[in-house]
């Protein structure tokens, strides 16, 4: 069998004669029967994107002045709250903290972690509250300048297997599931995963992905800490870490849900191809990746199976927006479910309406095109056929809690980064 090293592939990145292949590239040199052999490859870039709710941040905060205050308390940053300590920075003015992606702030209960974080990388001000052991309060305001230390890790991110759910019941069930409380009697379909292109897929026997394997987390290079909190051999997932200060806000923000606001996270991670068996885990396709469903009462509940080809081969990964054909309802529908606010109503002097689509902060979810009573988005999400007791219901896909857009274009970084010779493996 024919095989690499690590130190030869980065000597061919060194001297620019790597062959470096996105995933998605790779898989359509395959689709179109041109798939290059051993000798042809030698890294693949693979990404995901996607609800990671096992997302924390690490801050510490320069804010107040010394001596201002003996320890803090409690401290909130607009509106989410912190876990302040461990280290008690006694007189300092300074505080460490922990906070959740998941955490919804105190103030806006459709704020959450995740939109901080994104305002926090964007350069934003952040408002500081903050309350002492001895009750005094004190606030301030502060940007990513103020803070030394921002240290994102995510305690389980990029599972190689993910469920996705429908409502088979009478009645709406509220989940982190979906965008919107799902409607009953088989109304909608909700799923996650990047599926040919997620890392754990092309790597299922962690060959190549291993701990201190270097990484992109939203744009920051980072290193896999190994494997996450409810990890298994059979539904592995990672456990990484990168520099908030490097991260691209484009790459991560919040995700609200019915439950309250969620976080999503971009990862990429290269695969050196080491031997031919690693190359051929990365042939790996869509049609070949199994999607459980389950009943969105619980995970355990599965009633049915896909697959990744199902839900993301040939549909559109964006909605196009027609303004000219909104009827201008009285409360907007899409407005008050976008997931990540991308959609909103601005008025002008004369107080017409102005609808917008933020297609920076678009997650591509498909909840616009299923919620607009006027048809105003085009967008293409498909249906599944679920056949059960020999009924089969034809369920539209409605929401999406995975961007293969957003994944795709950091596996396109990432193998820019390593032709530039900007990240070793």
């Amino acid at each position: 069998m024919k095989s690499k090293t690590i130190a030869e592939i980065n000597e061919k990145i060194a001297n620019e004669e790597a062959n470096v292949f996105t995933s998605q590239e790779l898989k359509e040199l395959i689709r179109e029967d041109n798939t290059p052999n051993f000798d042809e490859v030698d890294v693949v870039t693979c990404g995901t994107c996607g609800i990671m709710s096992g997302t924390a941040a690490i801050f510490h905060l320069d804010v107040f002045e010394p001596g201002l205050f003996k320890k803090a308390k409690n401290i909130y940053l607009n509106g989410v709250p912190g876990f302040v300590g461990p280290c008690p920075n006694e007189w300092l003015g300074s505080v460490d903290t922990i906070v959740y992606g998941t955490s919804h702030s105190v103030k806006d209960h459709s704020y959450g972690g995740g939109f901080l974080f994104k305002d926090i990388i964007d350069g934003k001000d952040i408002e500081i509250e903050l309350e002492s052991i001895d009750g005094e309060k004190y606030s301030s305001t502060i940007t990513i300048e103020n803070i030394p230390t921002a240290q994102m890790i995510g305690t389980r991110m990029a599972f190689k297997n993910y469920t996705s759910f429908v409502n088979p019941s009478k009645d709406p069930v509220s989940s982190i599931f979906n965008g919107i409380a799902m409607e009953g009697n088989f109304e909608s379909f909700s799923f996650s995963g990047c599926g040919e292109i997620n890392p754990l897929e092309n790597d299922p026997d962690q060959n190549t992905v291993v701990p201190g394997s270097n990484i992109l987390l939203n744009g920051s290079k980072g290193v896999i800490l190994g494997n996450g909190t409810r990890s298994s051999d059979v539904k592995p997932n990672f456990m990484l870490t990168a520099d908030m200060h490097q991260m691209e806000p484009e790459f991560l923000g919040g995700f609200k849900t019915p439950e309250g606001p969620e976080i999503f996270s971009s990862v990429a991670i290269p695969i050196p191809v080491l031997n031919e068996k690693i190359l051929k885990q990365l042939m790996i396709l869509n049609h070949k990746i199994p999607l459980p469903i389950a009943d969105i009462r619980g995970r355990h509940l599965q009633l049915s199976e896909t697959t990744y080809e199902k839900v993301w081969n040939n549909f559109d990964e964006r909605p196009i927006f027609h303004e000219d054909k909104c009827i201008k309802c009285s409360s907007c529908l899409v407005e008050e479910r976008c997931p990540t606010i991308a959609f909103t109503t601005t008025f002008d002097e004369t107080s017409k309406q102005d609808k917008n689509l933020d297609t920076e902060k678009c997650f591509g979810c498909g909840l616009c095109k299923y919620s607009c009573l006027g048809g105003v988005f085009e967008m293409n999400t498909g249906s599944i056929a679920i056949d059960i007791d020999d009924i089969v219901h034809d369920v539209p896909i409605a929401c999406r809690q995975s961007d293969i857009k957003r994944a795709k274009s950091l596996t396109n970084k990432l193998k820019n980064m390593i032709e530039k010779k900007e990240f070793k493996l």
